[in-house]
């Protein structure tokens, strides 16, 4: 899908900024901001939405998924950020909302990086990008696979580690003995849920044995 390099309908061409630093670097939110607003002043662009991020990690960006649902009901004809990094969580992350404002018709601008994705220049870029995650994607397939192959023809453990179940028997052990759950748990420095998990069946069916004796 094309993007108009103006708004619909010979409109003025909206655009949504998006700043983001995190909770120890705050000082620099009003150097993005600023920033961006010059930017878009220059492009005869308008600011119909400013959204603000502050917080550190890559879990949750609600200003974020504010922005993208805007840039889907194309109440923004693009976003614009100060950086990459402070937009995608990672790369196939940022590859991955690339391609969905792409799709909707939705501009993206990182000023840093120079990535205009509002030009054919910029949209062919974000192609490679593309390519490049996808490749990423494969080799990371293929050294998982070939790490498997090995470790069976070695002989060798592979897949997730052991966890609570190597302490099974002790918990067993320890649980006849008439050692609480929290005192196994303790000692063992597993979790409460951990040794509950591993004591179904054990703790009823002896006692219940016992009684009828």
């Amino acid at each position: 899908m094309a993007i108009a390099r103006k708004g619909s309908a010979g409109t003025v061409f909206k655009v949504g900024l998006y700043a983001r630093v995190s909770t120890h670097d705050q000082q620099t939110l009003p150097m993005q901001l600023a920033a961006m607003r010059e930017y878009a002043k220059r492009r005869g662009w308008k600011v119909a939405l400013e959204e603000k991020e502050v917080g550190s990690g890559a879990k949750t960006r609600p200003k974020r998924k504010e922005l993208l649902r805007a840039a889907r009901r194309r109440e923004v004809d693009a976003i614009v950020v100060w950086r990459l990094d402070r937009w995608g969580r990672s790369l196939l992350d940022l590859i991955t909302t690339l391609q969905e404002l792409h799709a909707v018709g939705v501009g993206f601008v990182s000023l840093t990086e120079a990535l205009d994705m509002t030009t054919p220049g910029g949209r062919a870029l974000a192609g490679m990008l593309a390519v490049f995650a996808e490749f990423e994607r494969d080799i990371l397939r293929d050294r998982v696979k070939a790490g498997i192959a090995q470790a069976r023809k070695e002989g060798r453990p592979h897949g997730r580690p052991p966890t609570v179940r190597h302490h099974a028997a002790e918990i067993s052990s320890l649980f006849a003995q008439g050692v609480s759950k929290r005192q196994i748990a303790a000692r063992l420095s597993i979790s409460r849920a951990s040794v509950r998990r591993m004591l179904p069946a054990r703790r009823v069916k002896p006692r219940a044995q016992r009684v009828r004796a």
